[in-house]
């Protein structure tokens, strides 16, 4: 820990475990402490950690190749590409690195077309985010939100020409369309993570493609965090059948936690807008990542990650929502899936983050989102046995806080 003070840039405040190892569900500090893992490397890890499916493609294709730059064709990329496009369901992907990427990639992909295939002039396409959205910390991400810790003293970002609206309100979406006929694109999150787990209300996804189709505007939907499992469904936007996003983004997950992988996915008609040389990446689509991807989303795939995070999802709710009751300070208990939020009354004088100092006491690691949200996202691998440690040593937490 003072290392990292002294040598590294002060733009994280973790919880003070020093992790060493892990296995499934479960982390070991250097000191031999037990841990159950609720965040999941921001649901980087839904596999688990270490999974061995994972480990020996790993192991099996970095004796090969790892690296070829996409100036050459390799023998892993094309499998990998089929693979991910024929399972969600689009005609092509872009890999990139991590996840802020596969975002910044559909915004530049939704602009080219905006240009190419709607005829906005030059340098005037608009693209629109909910309010509350975060994707990352990227200048393009900083200039999307509306929250001061991402966007205050980074600007300007008067040349994005972005535009927010609420979240969850459909009528307002189609006063901004209504507004400007040059808007390309809107990006949002099926499930807003970062702002505490926000479901938007039922039957809004399905508004939104009915608006973007009606006012020819790109449908782009942010599945980093919700993509392969997390809401209890292979992908956040099947909780709405027939609701198929012009763009999908996409990460995490894609790896499993071994090695930073995005996506951008989409039909033809909006791929074909990319020629070469207009957008790339010296590490996206790199053999070593095409093995890694492909094992691990083939592993969530066969062993039904998705239907358990359903199941223990709907359980640890339950009872969260249950022993929240005889709390004050816990406010709601919100979620989807094993995607959850625990939130505090803003009245009462601890936060979110001294819970979290606490938790780890009891050998349970997440981390604030907000001083007064707190995210319980364990690997979807979990088990009912650890679902029950997991809300008795919640319950140990709230006795003494």
């Amino acid at each position: 820990m003072d290392l990292e003070y002294q040598y590294g840039c002060h733009n994280y405040a973790p919880i003070k475990a020093v992790l060493t190892k892990g296995k499934g569900v479960e982390v070991w500090d250097v000191d031999g402490k037990r841990y159950i893992d609720c965040l999941a490397g921001y649901s980087a890890v839904n596999q688990g950690h270490c999974h061995p499916k994972i480990q020996a493609a790993v192991r099996d294709q970095i004796e090969r190749i790892t690296l070829t730059a996409r100036a050459f064709y390799n023998d892993r990329l094309g499998v990998w590409e089929k693979y991910l496009t024929e399972l969600v369901g689009y005609d092509k992907v872009c890999f990139m690195n991590g996840g802020v990427e596969g975002s910044e990639t559909c915004v530049k992909f939704m602009r080219r077309w905006g240009y190419v295939k709607k005829g906005i002039p030059d340098g005037e396409a608009m693209i629109l985010f909910p309010k509350h959205n975060f994707w990352g910390r990227s200048i393009a991400a900083c200039g999307a939100s509306d929250d001061p810790k991402r966007y205050k003293h980074f600007g300007p970002y008067h040349g994005l020409n972005f535009e927010l609206v609420d979240f969850g309100d459909e009528k307002a979406l189609e006063e901004a369309f209504q507004r400007n006929p040059n808007i390309a694109g809107y990006m949002m999150e099926c499930v807003q993570g970062e702002a505490g787990v926000v479901v938007p209300p039922r039957g809004y996804l399905k508004k939104v493609r009915d608006l973007c189709t009606k006012y020819n505007v790109l449908m782009c939907v942010d599945e980093v965090q919700t993509g392969l499992g997390r809401t209890g469904k292979l992908m956040g936007i099947h909780w709405e059948p027939g609701v198929k996003p012009d763009l999908i983004a996409m990460g995490k997950s894609l790896s499993g936690g071994f090695y930073p992988i995005a996506a951008c996915l989409a039909d033809e008609e909006v791929m074909e807008c990319i020629k070469p040389g207009d957008h790339g990446s010296t590490f996206g689509g790199n053999p070593l990542a095409s093995a890694i991807g492909l094992a691990a989303v083939h592993t969530i795939v066969e062993e039904k990650m998705p239907e358990n995070a359903l199941r223990q999802g709907e359980y640890l709710h339950t009872q969260l929502k249950a022993l929240a009751q005889n709390y004050g300070f816990m406010k709601n208990i919100s979620g989807i899936g094993l995607f959850l939020c625990m939130e505090f009354d803003r009245s009462y004088t601890k936060q979110a983050q001294q819970f979290c100092e606490r938790m780890c006491e009891e050998g349970l690691l997440s981390q604030a989102t907000k001083v007064d949200k707190i995210r319980i996202t364990p690997p979807l691998i979990i088990n009912r046995a650890q679902c029950d440690e997991i809300l008795e040593k919640l319950e140990r937490v709230m006795k003494t806080f």
